[in-house]
């Protein structure tokens, strides 16, 4: 598909079809991203005294935690009234249930499920206005590395219903918005050659994916001597994982254009990404975070967990959100002139590779996905041993006698196949790692050296 066909009549139209408006957000935030912190602050304060006034309305769950918090939502000013609220995690949603969800959002509910840094499954719901500025967020990072939309996008991603290859209507789809998938949980040597050539073929403008799958295929096609030749690369895009300086210079070194990290996850939405600089930019129009260290808001500068308020998220409210990761906001403004507040990741998401016997690299997402769609599973952990062997531990749901070790173990078997040793335990509880955290998983196997430990682990900016 021509760039320019998919830009401005592909994608403009399929947006008005499924009621979203996406390119007026994308207008308003680039506008707004020159705006002076003063002004992106007054945004924010306006937009936050609607959701709360929504929430208190129309959401059961936060009009009886703004009623509890002795918040009355029409009378407050609405930043001291967010620092009075308790903070929100998966198992308050969780218990929930329904009473967190706005039934009655514009253009309906649309769920989504995520496993998170801590391995604690979460179902989630978000709407059309959401989903809106999401994309719109992240189509205006593109834009400061010179990419739009339309233009040729290759993903090394997974997710069992974005690398499914009989899904024939996904790859029209994907053919219409110059969009390519490449199976980031198969990244078997002949698998990586094929994508090798596959991308050559293609193109693209940008590059999307994990940071450790992207730098394993960058090395793979080193060893083999494949030059990267495709013209017109703009940038590669990371996310979803820490992207370690080394990760980022075996990119950068092979594809020879910019790694921009973003930060954010599937619940909590597009939080921050850098720009050309290097800084960490926080998307302030549609998110406000917070760094809550002994349960106090702390001054730019000082560490503590990543705490997050979506501005737009009205189906399913996230109001001071704990994300489980850690970091600091800095204080002033970026050289590159945008009045959007700046933060550092110091300690994020880390996903270790798994290696099979044969010198496949499967990345750990490939086991989270299928075990957080197991209804029942609480918790879980996979551990690979140095000898390949798996031992997955899974805490489950009091009701959820239907999750049996077997029941497991045959989710997982496709993943590992027949000659890894596989090992379910059901057990009460799983501790967490010396940073507090809950790691889901763990590699010990022979190439398992993107095993790091938790503490101490920041991002490159």
């Amino acid at each position: 598909m021509i760039p320019f066909v998919a830009r401005h009549l592909i994608c403009p139209l399929h947006e008005r079809l499924i009621g979203r408006a996406s390119f007026r957000a994308l207008r308003e935030l680039q506008r707004s991203q020159w705006d002076a912190p003063a002004d992106l602050r007054n945004l924010q304060r306006a937009k936050l005294a609607a959701l709360i006034e929504h929430a208190e309305r129309h959401v059961p769950f936060y009009s009886r935690r703004l009623r509890d918090a002795g918040v009355d939502a029409a009378l407050v000013d609405h930043f001291d009234a967010l620092q009075r609220l308790p903070l929100l995690d998966k198992a308050q949603i969780t218990a929930a249930e329904n009473d967190i969800v706005w039934h009655d959002a514009p253009g309906g509910l649309h769920a989504h499920n995520t496993g998170g840094s801590t391995g604690e499954p979460l179902r989630f719901y978000v709407d059309r206005r959401r989903q809106a500025y999401d994309q719109a967020a992240r189509a205006r990072t593109h834009r400061w590395f010179g990419a739009d939309v339309g233009d040729r996008e290759a993903y090394l991603w997974g997710s069992p219903l974005e690398v499914r290859g009989t899904d024939r209507v996904k790859q029209l789809r994907d053919r219409l918005f110059n969009h390519r998938l490449f199976d980031a949980f198969n990244m078997a040597p002949e698998k990586m050659d094929a994508y090798l050539d596959a991308l050559a073929r293609f193109k693209p403008a940008c590059l999307f994916g994990y940071p450790s799958s992207l730098a394993l295929l960058a090395e793979h096609a080193r060893s083999k001597g494949k030059v990267w030749s495709t013209a017109g690369l703009r940038a590669v895009f990371v996310t979803g994982e820490v992207c370690y300086p080394h990760d980022r210079q075996v990119i950068e070194n092979y594809f020879g254009v910019p790694v921009a990290d973003g930060y954010g996850s599937r619940e909590g939405g597009f939080i921050a990404h850098q720009c050309p600089l290097g800084e960490m930019h926080i998307m302030a129009e549609n998110v406000i975070v917070e760094i809550i260290n002994a349960g106090r808001c702390v001054p730019a500068g000082e560490t503590g967990e990543i705490v997050i308020t979506h501005l737009d998220a009205y189906a399913m409210p996230f109001i001071r959100y704990r994300t489980g990761d850690r970091g600091r906001l800095k204080p002033g403004r970026c050289a590159c002139g945008r009045g959007l507040p700046l933060m550092d990741v110091v300690q994020g998401r880390a996903t270790d590779l798994l290696h099979l016997p044969d010198g496949t690299v499967k990345h750990a997402l490939s086991v989270i996905y299928p075990l957080r769609a197991m209804p029942g599973i609480k918790r879980f952990r996979v551990t690979q041993h140095e000898d390949f062997a798996v031992t997955v531990d899974v805490v489950r749901d009091d009701r959820a006698e239907r999750i049996t070790p077997d029941a497991v173990a045959d989710r997982l078997r496709p993943v590992f196949g027949a000659d890894v040793g596989l090992r379910v335990d059901l057990v009460d509880r799983i501790a967490p790692a010396g940073s507090g955290k809950y790691r889901y998983v763990v590699s010990h196997a022979a190439g398992g050296a993107r095993h790091i430990a938790e503490e101490g682990m920041k991002i490159d900016a």
